[in-house]
């Protein structure tokens, strides 16, 4: 498993929760999802099925009811917050001395709330973008960066060739 935690904050809507399910399969991270939701969490409903692709049954995935439950399992010290508001631009951060990483994001409407990210104040990253543009689709960055935390950590836990179709030169394409 990588050592990748995706990590979603009372997320709101349930198509880019389905699609983050779909991202974390794909990188073999871990999904933590932190309520209260701003929907039902039914894994086998059509919008999760249709927007996770049918990858549900390989996501590991942790719920809790609380940021404060969140915050006393996992390790403090390996979160990053995503925030418009943040410290770093996420390029700025390097992973591969961490033992596991935290990306941790907010709510699509409001974000993480203001007391928690004055607390990790020092952890707050954030991806630069036009100023006509206050925020990312939610997926969007979550895939951007857990992706380039992969690259950081040069895609070590990940297929670098096509592992389905490995004939597909030589065959002459599909």
């Amino acid at each position: 498993m990588s050592k990748i935690n995706i990590v979603l904050f009372q997320p709101e809507i349930p198509q880019n929760t389905a699609n983050i399910i779909r991202t974390c399969v794909g990188l073999d991270a871990h999904l933590h999802l932190i309520k209260p939701y701003g929907f039902d969490l039914n894994l086998s409903s059509k919008v999760f099925k249709r927007n996770s692709a049918n990858y549900l049954e390989f996501v590991t995935l942790t719920e809790y009811e609380t940021f404060e439950e969140f915050e006393a399992i996992n390790n403090s010290k390996n979160f990053l917050f995503s925030t418009r508001y943040g410290t770093k631009i996420y390029d700025e951060i390097s992973i591969k001395d961490m033992e596991e990483v935290f990306y941790i994001f907010g709510r699509e409407s409001s974000g993480i709330d203001e007391d928690i990210l004055k607390k990790y104040k020092n952890q707050t990253f954030r991806i630069p973008m036009h100023e006509n543009l206050r925020s990312l689709n939610l997926a969007n960055c979550v895939a951007l960066i857990a992706y380039d935390g992969e690259r950081q950590l040069d895609f070590e836990s990940l297929k670098k060739v096509e592992p389905h179709n490995v004939n597909y030169w030589t065959k002459g394409g599909k």
